[in-house]
């Protein structure tokens, strides 16, 4: 992986250690792809210790000249920039004295550049008078599997939750040849469900059993999430693969995440230094709102979002079983280069 792929997967895994470990026995759904992007819009305009905090954050301060060149002249230049390389464009908002004219436009926005499916972004009373600048991002993915799950193979089941609980879910089943890992520490199944063109992949980490999957977060990190998808460990066999039908839609404020984190002068009326944008005093970010929305049925997945040495890999029988009826997590990447677009975790499909 080159040195960008691997910050956008580090980027990830520290997102969604901060999200899981602030929302404890809850599903988890966001995308680190559409949430780097945004982020890097912003900077590309930040100069100073602002800057500097956020190619720590974004892991870009190993990635030389990641923060772009000095401009002379900051606002058109910073356009032209923003054009060029995010194909973005920056909107004027009277904030102050149309907030809520201002809010309905973004959410229009949105919800037309998701087909529909993010709807809401700002709720009513989100933005106020006070806020500046806000930064808004969309990303849609619809994606069909490249084996189709037949819905009449499809059955309800049971699916474990904690504490001995459980729920009743609409359990996809199929056999075919996919990509598996069979890891021994810590004890889980690695699946791998490719889509259509074979550009992008679902890769489902799945425990032994439901405690494991504290050790599989736990351990999870950059290395070993390369390790455990390796193309060494992820064998094509026979596999009969039950998964849950599931839908999430989830949204999450990110100023406080970002600022535990170490990213905490841009939004910092005093030390935010976002020169490069407007050389106007007191440019800071109001709110980072992300929502995101995954399904995930026998089609295939439909998503959106605004805003070594302990390896073993065993031997696996002619046919394996990946019985997915406990908590998982699930990373929609992009096979050729690694790219995590969506992450996420089911705790209650």
């Amino acid at each position: 992986m080159d040195s960008l792929n691997i910050a956008n997967v580090e980027f990830c895994l520290d997102v969604f250690k901060e999200l899981n470990s602030n929302n404890l026995g809850d599903n988890v759904f966001f995308s680190p792809l559409s949430l780097l992007y945004a982020l890097s819009m912003i900077l590309l305009g930040a100069r100073g210790n602002s800057a500097q905090q956020m190619e720590k954050v974004l892991h870009f301060n190993h990635i030389a000249e990641s923060s772009g060149p000095e401009f002379k002249d900051s606002a058109k230049q910073y356009l032209k920039c923003s054009e060029e390389l995010y194909q973005a464009s920056l909107q004027t908002a009277d904030f102050e004295q149309s907030v809520e004219e201002a809010r309905k436009t973004i959410n229009a926005w949105v919800e037309s550049k998701t087909d529909g499916k993010v709807t809401n972004l700002f709720e009513k009373g989100t933005l106020d008078a006070s806020c500046v600048m806000v930064l808004v991002n969309a990303i849609y993915f619809k994606g069909q599997w490249q084996n189709k799950f037949q819905e009449r193979d499809t059955v309800k089941s049971r699916f474990q939750l904690r504490k001995g609980k459980s729920v009743t879910v609409e359990m996809m089943y199929q056999t075919g040849k996919f990509k598996l890992a069979l890891i021994e520490e810590p004890q889980m199944q690695v699946l791998e469900l490719p889509y259509v063109n074979n550009t992008l992949s679902m890769i489902i980490l799945l425990p032994v059993d439901m405690a494991d999957l504290d050790q599989v977060e736990k351990q999870l990190n950059a290395k070993t999430f390369h390790e455990w998808t390796s193309p060494s460990n992820m064998v094509e066999r026979e596999v009969e693969v039950h998964l849950p039908r599931f839908k999430l839609e989830i949204k999450y404020e990110l100023n406080s995440l970002l600022k535990s984190l170490g990213m905490t002068d841009i939004f910092n009326e005093v030390k935010a230094d976002l020169s490069a944008i407007s050389p106007a005093k007191g440019l800071f970010v109001s709110k980072i709102i992300h929502k995101s929305y995954v399904e995930v049925n026998e089609e295939g997945t439909e998503a959106t979002a605004a805003t070594g040495d302990s390896l073993v890999v065993k031997r696996l029988p002619i046919r394996a079983q990946f019985l997915a009826n406990h908590p998982f997590l699930f990373f929609i990447r992009h096979i050729h280069t690694n790219a995590i677009l969506f992450c996420g975790k089911v705790a209650l499909p």
